[in-house]
């Protein structure tokens, strides 16, 4: 075969302005400059490193800065294309299955790609309903760190999930209602590739945390996208012409932001105490460890009309720490104190862009509203 790489250039114009082709075929990332020449398809530098393990039998993967083309690698890609493929290889992806974002865990992205090019989970048109799924996930204990292998039913139909201590239990240790139910998933935080934050509603509305994970990433995202499918189903029963693509965006969410923060005591004196900060939606809620099943408490922002804003250090009379700052609601200050000035700063700019685009606050009845 002829080596083109000095013509490439002129080839790698017109396949980049293929349809697609400006963002990564398997995440959206812009400008990708790897292909999987294959398959066709332009990628980004992470999405490449997954397909290379892949292996050549699936996708064969090269810079597209290479030197090294030949006629027939350029006319694969040429003839095919992002958009083109996607149209093969997603045909019939789950209105709940969680399409990866660039940012996202790689354990998302890993198994989006095994599932599209490996396995082939949406070259064809199936029926994806979830009646519900029976499985193991290994639990954190309430109280302890030690994890714990348990038994886990989900039913779409009685609006459950339930776990069992040991596998001849007739009654669950306890069951959680899938149409209230959150899933994240928490690599870092559990310190496990495999591992999701189940929280429910729970007493004094502050939530319960469940933390478990599973024995491999095609486990994980199964058990996460029945959930998701699940939790689709309960808010599809009863409604008439919904949309279901925007319904899909309410299955699950990530935090806004969490991390370690010093937060202050009520009093002016107080000392500040290390607190692990989960700010989900409009609500902060403070921690003693990252993996506590309950908060120790929890803040409510609303709009700054109604007197809530987050600024730059503490008000008098407050004892002072480095990288310091407040968050002002009608109640109370709350003072915290970050690790570095970058860090401070993003805590800041993320608790003010909620202000401005939050709640009404009246007590404990809030109304959605936006604010420009």
């Amino acid at each position: 075969m002829e080596n083109v790489g000095i013509a490439f250039g002129s080839d790698l114009d017109a396949i980049r302005r293929l349809p697609g082709n400006g963002y990564c075929a398997d995440c959206g990332l812009r400008d990708p400059t790897w292909a999987s020449y294959n398959l066709g398809i332009l990628i980004c530098d992470s999405c490449a490193k997954i397909h290379t393990e892949l292996g050549p039998e699936v996708s064969r993967v090269k810079s597209i800065w290479s030197e090294d083309w030949d006629e027939d690698q350029l006319r694969m890609l040429a003839a095919n294309g992002n958009e083109k493929c996607q149209l093969h290889f997603e045909q019939d992806v789950p209105a709940a299955y969680r399409r990866p974002k660039p940012d996202d865990a790689l354990v998302i992205r890993e198994q989006w790609i095994r599932g599209k090019y490996e396995r082939l989970e949406f070259a064809s048109h199936r029926s994806f309903v979830c009646e519900g799924k029976i499985g193991y996930l290994w639990k954190r204990g309430k109280n302890g760190p030690r994890f714990a292998q348990r038994r886990f039913v989900l039913s779409a139909l009685d609006n459950s999930l339930s776990y069992f201590i040991h596998e001849q239990s007739k009654s669950p240790k306890a069951t959680l209602p899938v149409d209230q139910l959150n899933v994240t998933l928490v690599p870092e935080k559990v310190g496990n590739p495999f591992a999701m934050q189940l929280m429910v509603p729970h007493r004094c509305g502050l939530p319960r945390s469940i933390f478990v994970y599973a024995s491999s990433g095609q486990e994980l995202i199964e058990w996460y996208t029945a959930l998701r499918m699940a939790k689709l189903e309960r808010l599809l029963s009863g409604m008439h012409r919904v949309n279901i693509s925007e319904l899909s965006q309410q299955l699950s969410r990530d935090f806004t932001k969490e991390g370690w923060l010093l937060k202050s005591g009520p009093k002016p004196k107080d000392a500040y105490r290390k607190r692990w900060i989960v700010l989900d939606e409009n609500t902060l809620y403070y921690y003693e460890d990252p993996l506590d099943a309950y908060p120790k408490g929890k803040i409510a922002i609303g709009c700054r009309h109604d007197g809530f804003t987050a600024r730059r250090d503490v008000p008098p009379g407050v004892k002072t720490i480095p990288f310091a700052f407040t968050l002002k609601t009608p109640e109370r200050n709350y003072c915290f104190g970050a690790k570095s000035e970058t860090e401070m700063n993003e805590w800041i700019e993320v608790l003010v862009k909620i202000t401005r685009n939050s709640v009404l606050y009246s007590g404990d009845q809030r109304t959605l509203t936006t604010f420009t």
